[in-house]
């Protein structure tokens, strides 16, 4: 007896919504697939390999707390300095690391969109998840701080119960950075420009996010100007992610809803944009 074999039809979407979570399901296979791409094609020519998981924040905090810390004096909110900007740079470099790699999915990967079909989105979802991973690894290094500080150092500080909210801040980052990088990528299949000043604006997105000062400060030294940082959805997601591991920041029940808000604006606006564009990419990259 003949099984019903199941046929897909490869068509463009006719709706901006529609995700295709079920094949994205289908397909999960490729996703794990593709987030171990990601890491022999990045490491496979180094000698130092995963290690640089490690080595990369850890010269980031020590070169921050030179500079910042002990050169130019801002405060840390009472927090030994080193773990101060250790934290601010983890949860950074997750979200900084989803939104440039997800601002350049199309021009990096249209010889593959334009010979096999699969979901397009899952080629952001697997960055999204292989960043992920190495959030995992640097987190370690985090904790190693926490504990040498507390348990050696006798520093005070202790978590608070908004560590609790730590699934939601990091699944916050993630939306928000895929989001803002499917939008960018986007624009990027006709404006390649784009692509040259996402690192820049990155890089200059930091300074006006709770990275290497604590919002307090902010609002005390630049009050005419601290509404640009306060309204920044990474900053109260850094300050909600010291505020649970270290105790010290700022949190407000309003600005984590704003936040919310906003990533989710992002994201829907960052899907429509990317259904639109996969159907006719391949003429503009």
């Amino acid at each position: 007896m003949n099984k019903q074999q199941e046929t897909w039809k490869i068509a463009p979407s006719t709706h901006l919504f529609d995700l295709k979570l079920k094949e994205v399901w289908a397909y999960r296979d490729l996703l794990g697939l593709l987030v171990r791409r990601d890491f022999v094609s990045f490491y496979k020519q180094t000698i130092l390999g995963p290690l640089w998981f490690f080595i990369q924040p850890l010269f980031t905090t020590i070169i921050f707390t030179f500079i910042f810390g002990n050169l130019a004096g801002i405060s840390t909110d009472g927090l030994p300095k080193p773990l101060f900007y250790m934290a601010g740079i983890t949860a950074w470099n997750y979200f900084a690391d989803c939104l440039t790699k997800t601002s350049t999915v199309f021009k990096d990967n249209a010889a593959i969109f334009g010979k096999v079909y699969f979901p397009r989105l899952i080629m952001p979802l697997s960055i999204v998840v292989s960043n992920l991973v190495r959030f995992g690894v640097q987190m370690i290094l985090f904790l190693f701080f926490i504990m040498y500080y507390y348990l050696y150092k006798g520093a005070d500080f202790q978590p608070s119960w908004a560590i609790l909210l730590f699934p939601l801040v990091i699944t916050l980052m993630a939306l928000l950075g895929l989001g803002a990088g499917m939008i960018i990528s986007a624009l990027t299949t006709k404006y390649r420009d784009l692509s040259f000043l996402v690192g820049f604006g990155v890089q200059l997105l930091m300074y006006a996010t709770a990275v290497i000062y604590p919002l307090s400060t902010a609002v005390e030294k630049y009050p005419k100007y601290s509404w640009l940082i306060k309204y920044n959805p990474m900053t109260t997601l850094i300050e909600v992610f010291r505020f649970g591991f270290l105790g010290k920041g700022e949190f407000s029940w309003s600005y984590l809803g704003y936040t919310s808000t906003i990533t989710l604006i992002i994201l829907i606006i960052g899907v429509i944009v990317f259904n639109k564009v996969e159907k006719n990419f391949v003429d503009t990259v």
